[in-house]
């Protein structure tokens, strides 16, 4: 019977699954483990989770009651070196202060490696582990597994004790590596009733069942005691049953989740759960709801004295804002002095968040603070010069898009005022930023915007404005096929935000070596910048430049690029689908207009066709138009992307167009010898 069970195995008609077969419990790794090569499903993995469990649940402790505990198991397979980043760990936990903190208990973690047919074992030191204050709120404990090579497998364990018994984390089911099993369980007394929120693209499904669960009390208890009787203390034992709701996911063979460029925050499409506590209900006690929906988020929010009595505060400003607009009567011109002002005074202190920690008061006294506070000064000072101004609250690009209504789907505080021309958005911690231009990191969508009396509403966050770059470029090629001449650039909106933001962060020295660096080695003097700090102009910059080897000669040919470096070489869009939508940030179009002079005892040969490549219903183009007086070569090209945020419904359309631009942009002209 095992000879025919064994050949039916062979021709594949009973599969051995070899993730039935595999013992997961710590500690139990396999030499098949540490022999695997490559992952079976996906050979381009540099790793690979090869086991993770969360357990979610709730303890009764006699002392604080109900405590919410997270046990976390994971063992990692590293198939080469470019996947030893995933050997290091870091585990975040909110700790606010005041005694109400997560901990992080029962660490351990192993690295396992085969050596001459023996599994050998390195554990983690406790010397090696670091306990980090990464935030005003949070915390972080690091640590990187010892003795790691191509080929080892590390696992480690921990805990996490949280008294915030209406806060499960979102639980993520999909990585950036392949999964080969992963299980989730999240128990639940039935005291407390949640709602699963389920989000991304890979598919799950959700089994549930009860089990029963019992907290037992002990009371201690006096008798006696009266005249000349003494007191008598015994203990009774109470317990209270209760039924514990369970839901388990479990899966295999989760595929890595594989970005491209252009997606705001991939974990807005990572398959994912997250529970949300509706409503605690204990015996004898009135129900207690926590389910929202966004109103109620952000009412919530503006009741906070954190929020909305530091948005009311004025008197600390009062006198600066009336010299600052005396004889001025015009809302825009009003919007743009209190802004330009705020932005000048004011220093953001890096942290997020939308509530004040040290109060506006105290930051427009010091000249810094974090975003809350800078922004509700903000708002405060154009409500007081009688417009009609309101704070409205964003998740940032990096905290993902708010899916379901909870006060930390938001992260982030902006101003809005309302002029007659529309809604004008305004941060006053993006110094480089005019009116109405948000910075990249508050381009997610949709913000809340609040009134005064609490009420909110949806307000679109997605830049609608152009904004631009047009380089023109003059350039001679030389007999040795240097390419000289002198290039002008000139950036507006975005663009400029973003030139003056990379700009500033380096000195001219260090920025010019970068842009050579960028350009593949050109050479680059008399440079000049202009209105860099006018930030009402665009960003103009002109140099001259060298470049060696511009150009291929074989024989009697020239072959040449005329955009040099400036071509697309490369189509950034890769996989052959794609379900999540493309983001620029922002609408853009770039032009480039280059003449080019060939050099002496040379003519045409050939020239690339001009070319117009259309996206579907107006969404962007490519125009690309060549044409030859005597010894001058003149090049126009221009591309536009007239939407922000492009439907995966285009998607094979965008990459055509991509692969179209590339190749355009990269075809050669050639020059022949007369």
């Amino acid at each position: 019977m095992k000879r025919i069970l064994l050949y039916l195995i062979l021709l594949g008609i009973f599969p051995l699954n070899l993730t039935l077969a595999q013992n997961y419990k710590f500690g139990k790794v396999s030499e098949a483990e540490l022999e695997e090569k490559v992952y079976p499903q996906d050979s381009s993995a540099n790793a690979a989770i090869l086991y993770k469990k969360i357990r979610v649940y709730y303890r009764y402790d006699s002392n604080n009651g109900f405590v919410l505990i997270t046990d976390v198991q994971e063992r990692i397979k590293l198939y080469n070196q470019e996947g030893f980043d995933h050997a290091t760990k870091k585990i975040m936990y909110y700790t606010p202060g005041g005694g109400n903190e997560e901990k992080v208990t029962s660490l351990k973690a192993v690295t396992y490696n085969l050596n001459n047919g023996k599994i050998e074992e390195t554990k983690l030191k406790k010397s090696d582990i670091f306990d980090e204050k990464e935030s005003r709120y949070w915390s972080s404990t690091k640590f990187t597994m010892p003795d790691i090579r191509p080929g080892s497998v590390v696992e480690y364990d921990y805990t996490i004790t949280s008294p915030y018994l209406s806060n499960i984390d979102e639980i993520a089911l999909q990585y950036e590596v392949p999964v080969r099993k992963i299980e989730v369980q999240v128990e639940s007394p039935e005291y407390f009733v949640f709602k699963p929120l389920m989000k991304g693209y890979y598919p799950f499904q959700i089994a549930s069942e009860t089990k029963r669960g019992s907290i037992n009390f002990t009371n201690k208890v006096r008798s006696g005691g009266g005249g000349f009787t003494s007191t008598q203390t015994k203990y009774e034992n109470n317990k209270v049953d209760y039924t514990t709701n369970v839901s388990k996911i479990d899966l295999e063979n989760v595929p890595a989740l594989k970005e491209e460029p252009y997606v705001n925050n991939i974990n807005n499409y990572r398959s994912a759960i997250k529970y949300e506590l509706q409503y605690v209900k204990f015996p004898n006690s009135p129900i207690d709801y926590y389910s929202t929906t966004w109103t109620d988020v952000a009412k919530s929010i503006y009741d906070n004295p954190a929020f909305g009595s530091e948005v009311k505060k004025t008197g600390y400003f009062e006198n600066d804002i009336n010299s600052l607009l005396e004889g001025v009567s015009d809302p825009l011109q009003k919007t743009s002095i209190i802004f330009r002002y705020v932005k000048n005074r004011m220093n953001w202190n890096g942290y997020f968040g939308y509530y004040c920690d040290d109060g506006v008061r105290k930051a427009y006294k010091d000249k810094t603070g974090n975003v809350a506070e800078i922004n509700l000064m903000l708002t405060a000072m154009l409500r007081h010069a009688g417009l009609d101004a309101n704070p409205v609250l964003v998740s940032t690009r990096s905290h993902g898009i708010p899916l379901f209504p909870t006060r930390e789907g938001f992260n982030y505080v902006v101003s809005a005022v309302s002029l007659d021309n529309g809604t004008v958005l305004l941060d006053g911690t993006a110094k480089f930023s005019t009116p109405g231009m948000l910075p990249p990191r508050a381009h997610n969508w949709m913000g809340r915007l609040i009134q005064k009396d609490g009420s909110s509403e949806e307000i679109d966050l997605t830049p609608k404005e152009m904004s631009k770059e047009l380089v023109s470029v003059n350039y001679d090629i030389t007999e040795d096929g240097i390419a000289e001449g002198r290039i002008r650039k000139q950036f507006t909106d975005h663009h400029a935000l973003s030139f003056r933001q990379k700009y500033y962060t380096a000195n001219e020295e260090e920025y010019l070596e970068n842009l050579e660096n960028t350009y593949n080695g050109m050479e680059i003097s008399g440079y000049k910048l202009e209105n860099k700090d006018d930030i009402t102009k665009p960003i103009v910059e002109t140099f001259s430049f060298s470049k060696e080897n511009a150009c291929d000669r074989i024989a009697d040919k020239v072959y040449l690029s005329p955009m040099l470096f400036f071509a697309t070489e490369e189509n950034p869009f890769k996989l052959d689908n794609r379900e999540y939508p493309i983001d620029f940030s922002y609408p853009w179009a770039d032009k480039y207009i280059i003449n080019i002079r060939i050099p002496s005892g040379y003519k045409t040969e050939i020239l690339p066709e001009p070319s117009r490549v259309m996206l579907p219903d107006d969404l962007g183009s490519f125009l690309f138009n060549i044409n030859e007086t005597g010894d001058i070569i003149q090049v126009m090209v221009q591309t536009e992307m007239n939407s922000a945020i492009v439907s995966s419904v285009y998607y094979g359309a965008v990459k055509e167009f991509f692969k179209q631009l590339v190749e355009k942009e990269t075809e050669k002209i050639v020059l022949t010898k007369i």
